[in-house]
């Protein structure tokens, strides 16, 4: 039996032996197989990395370890006008300026000395301030004799701060170490200014203008012993027409880059703080389109090789004719001096102008300006933005907006006759025309500008029951039917125009009954002379309100000009007046009336077939700027469009403050008149 057990155990530990071997077999042939596999994968993925996708990955390894950058800044986009004159180009420049390495104060100094000595630079705009800033740095352990014992206790025991010590420092430097600075010091003394202004890795301008060929030589050949220091090409705008025009084509930020109250919104756009960009009106307004694209480079092995080459900006074309708006501000200076000989006219300083096309909202000319008596002589400033920031109480130059808003919520009938007496509602005075005009129908109503013509509209549409010197009650939701009608028409909305500021104007609060009388005249809420302009046009047109605009056309920057076009401006009607043909044709015929026999006969020629309207407000102003206004005076206006049976241009003038009473004197200048007619005249002249 033992012997049995025995050949029994060892038979089945052989057993055992054998199948742990197969199951070891087995289990190394699955190993292989899978090692096999994973090999087949990896071989196959390194094949498909190093052959197949062999380009898309050695391009990533070259944007990982490939440095780009940008050229400098390139020339912006040329302006055209509307006949192909140009009026802003580029011009190259140079220029010497300093970037920031990390350099110690006192290094900085020494290299604004050498740099000094080596260029002319006005340090006009250098301050005592910065003087004594610049010795304070070049004499630190003198000037710590100038602080007490105390003061330099309080400062350790935090009573005063650092800052403190420092002002005290600089007040009490001895005026004669200040007066003793040479020219070169305070040369050096400005250019460390520069060096260390704006934003501290932005690359500084230490001199732009009348840099010498010598002086730009010099700081080339010795750029080595100048670190931080460079020279470049740089790009400045040439205006051709000078001042014209100029505050609407905008500014460029100079070399320092982007303002600080700009950052934001450019560096949110993905520029860079060191970028010159557009920072006002028409540049700052299609920045997109005018900038430049820069050279793009691949820094190998410290060499800078171009990739890709940078190009002018777009081109646009304006809808300005440029020779006109010359003539027109020529016009408005000559006109505003010779006023303010006149008597009456202590506080007129200004008038505007808009010159446009009534069938698409193209502006053929708008200007502004404004003369100020300084240094016993008047002298002028554009003043062209106030067309579409300053805001004007406008008068009788609505009453056709007015007479809209009557004919449409039966306030008024074509035809119908009333007498122009005075109104009077009780506890205020008499409310009447500027003279007594007899019998009037909506035509003749319009022609002679009648006042109480209105106010007997606005009382039907206001459903008011009217007495003399009774108290009127009124329905006041009349205030926002003339309010939406006006709309319609430009006046107290956004006209859209393509520029980066507008304003609304003034809207009045108050609903009584006499500012309802006093809103029907344009007496009470202001408008824009853009808003007048976007008025005078929809009548013109027969009840469209066009978007007005500024650029005409976007064109590929080209060698040979204005031969390949991108884009141009298609004209948008915002809205149209809700109203019948036939009551804008009254409107329009009392219009031709006011020009032809009414209140505006001698504004142009009768042979232009010219229709519109004149305007005459009270306004108030802030004589002595305490933010009260203590002084009536008069405004004019005036709005036309010609010829009247097929409009192609349309004129607004403001005169804003044309009279002030003085000495009992009535006599009210009619420079708003003589601009008209000059204006008028000079257009014709341009397009006969």
């Amino acid at each position: 039996m033992k012997k049995f057990l025995k050949k029994y155990r060892f038979k089945y530990r052989n057993n055992r032996v054998l199948e742990r071997q197969n199951q070891i077999e087995k289990r190394y042939k699955v190993l292989v197989v899978f090692i096999v596999i994973l090999l087949s994968v990896l071989i196959g993925y390194l094949f498909y990395v190093q052959v197949v996708r062999n380009v898309y990955f050695k391009d990533k390894v070259n944007q990982a370890t490939i440095k780009i950058v940008d050229g400098d800044s390139a020339p912006r986009g040329r302006i055209y006008d509307r006949n192909g004159k140009l009026v802003v180009d580029n011009v190259a420049v140079k220029t010497i300026v300093y970037k920031k390495t990390g350099l110690s104060t006192n290094r900085e100094v020494i290299l604004a000395y050498k740099v000094a000595s080596m260029i002319d630079v006005d340090y006009s705009k250098i301050t005592d301030d910065d003087k004594r800033r610049f010795w304070l740095i070049n004499n630190g352990d003198l000037a710590r004799g100038f602080i007490t014992d105390s003061e330099y206790l309080d400062l350790e025991e935090r009573r005063i701060t650092s800052d403190d010590i420092e002002s005290y420092k600089l007040e009490r430097i001895p005026s004669e170490y200040i007066d003793a600075y040479q020219s070169i010091d305070c040369e050096a003394a400005y250019i460390y200014k520069l060096m260390n202004t704006g934003y501290s890795y932005a690359l500084k301008v230490i001199k732009d203008d009348g840099v010498t060929d010598s002086e730009y030589a010099l700081i080339a050949e010795n750029l080595d012993d100048l670190p931080g220091f460079n020279i470049k090409i740089d790009w400045e705008r040439e205006y051709l027409y000078g001042d014209t025009f100029r505050t609407i084509l905008g500014n460029v930020s100079d070399e320092s880059g982007i303002p600080y109250e700009l950052k934001n919104y450019y560096v949110n756009k993905g520029y860079s703080l060191n970028d010159r960009v557009g920072t006002s009106y028409l540049e700052y307004q299609y920045e997109d389109v005018l900038r430049g694209k820069k050279n793009k480079y691949q820094i190998i092995d410290g060499d800078y090789v171009l990739l890709e080459e940078g190009s002018r900006g777009n081109d646009i074309v304006l809808t300005i004719d440029i020779e006109l708006q010359r003539e027109i501000e020529k016009i408005l200076e000559e006109e505003i001096l010779g006023a303010k000989s006149e008597p009456n006219t202590k506080y007129y300083s200004r008038s505007f102008v808009v010159v446009a096309d009534p069938n698409n909202g193209e502006i053929l000319a708008m200007a502004g300006k404004q003369v100020v008596f300084s240094n016993g002589e008047y002298k002028f400033y554009d003043y062209t933005p106030g067309i579409t920031t300053s805001p004007v109480v406008v008068g009788s130059v609505v009453k056709g907006a007015s007479h809209i808003v009557g004919y449409n919520n039966g306030g008024l009938t074509i035809g119908e006759v009333r007498n122009d007496s005075c109104i009077k509602i009780a506890s205020t005075k008499e409310k009447c025309s500027w003279k007594y005009l007899g019998v009037l129908n909506d035509i003749t109503a319009l022609q002679y500008s009648s006042n109480t013509y209105q106010y007997n509209t606005a009382i039907k549409v206001a459903h008011a029951s009217y007495s003399y010197d009774a108290p009127l009650r009124i329905d006041t939701n009349a205030f926002n039917i003339y309010r939406d009608t006006f709309a319609e028409f430009g006046l107290g909305v956004l006209t859209g125009i393509d520029l980066p500021v507008e304003s609304l104007g003034y809207k009045g609060n108050s609903t009584l009954p006499g500012h309802l009388f006093d809103f029907s005249i344009g007496q009470y809420d202001t408008y824009t002379p853009i808003q007048l302009s976007q008025y005078i046009n929809t009548i013109a047109n027969g009840g469209k309100r066009y978007k007005p605009y500024l650029v005409r056309a976007f064109y590929s920057p080209t060698k040979d000009g204005l031969t390949k076009e991108i884009s141009h401006t298609e004209p948008t009607v915002l809205n149209t007046v809700s109203t019948e043909s036939v009551f804008l044709d009254r409107v329009k015929l009392g219009f031709q009336r006011v020009l032809d026999s009414g209140t505006g006969i001698g504004y142009i020629d009768l042979g232009y077939k010219p229709a519109g309207k004149t305007g005459t407000s009270e306004s108030f102003i802030d004589t002595d700027n305490d933010g009260v206004v203590d002084t009536e005076t008069i405004t004019t206006t005036f709005v036309a469009y010609a010829p009247y049976d097929n409009p192609r241009v349309s004129f607004t003038v403001i005169s804003p403050d044309v009279y002030y009473s003085e000495s009992g004197s009535t006599y009210q200048s009619s420079v708003n008149k003589r601009i008209v007619n000059r204006v008028s005249k000079k257009y014709f002249d341009f397009y006969k």
